[in-house]
């Protein structure tokens, strides 16, 4: 039985770029985009969260708000909490998925990154991905980058212009690139 590429990506796997089922990536991506165009096009809190039903299949909570510009490749894969805010030209990559629990604060030109290349240049011509997830009450500051497989802790703080690489505990603030831990909370 073959699985798609998504599900085999979520499970681990590296997919080459000449893999048969990579096409599935351009095809779904495309459809984001269109649909992306109708979020990015809007102008009240009532049509950027009807857009956002149809690119993530997943309804926006009236408590959340998404600021336009906002960038994302699939959409599909992401999951927003109660209460979150996302500023204006964020960038999401979330086929290794993306959960942002309630109460999360996400500042302008954030970019949570679920995805990467393999190292060894032999190989880097593939994808692998890992998911994300910020918990709640967690605030990540303007310009932050966040990278495949770190969680950031509760209540915890991303300082503006981070490169997060690793886990971020629970009530923690970080900060730097690559960040680190700066004080507890």
């Amino acid at each position: 039985m073959t699985r798609d590429v998504f599900k085999r990506l979520q499970a681990g796997e590296t997919v080459s770029f000449k893999d048969p089922q990579y096409g599935q990536i351009y095809a779904l991506a495309a459809c984001t985009t269109e649909r992306l165009k109708k979020l990015n096009e809007s102008v009240t809190k009532e049509r950027i969260s009807e857009s956002w039903e149809k690119i993530s299949g997943f309804p926006l909570d009236e408590s959340s708000a998404i600021q336009v510009p906002f960038y994302i490749n699939i959409g599909s894969f992401t999951r927003i909490g109660k209460n979150v805010f996302i500023n204006n030209a964020c960038t999401f990559l979330d086929m290794g998925g993306i959960t942002i629990d309630d109460n999360v604060l996400i500042g302008p030109k954030v970019n949570l990154i679920t995805e990467g290349h393999p190292l060894n240049p032999a190989e880097r011509q593939a994808l692998f991905v890992k998911p994300i997830v910020i918990k709640r009450n967690a605030w990540i500051g303007a310009g932050a980058t966040i990278l495949p497989g770190v969680t950031v802790g509760e209540n915890s703080v991303v300082a503006a212009g981070a490169v997060v690489n690793k886990d971020v505990p629970d009530n923690t603030v970080v900060g730097g690139v690559p960040a680190k831990v700066i004080k507890t909370i």
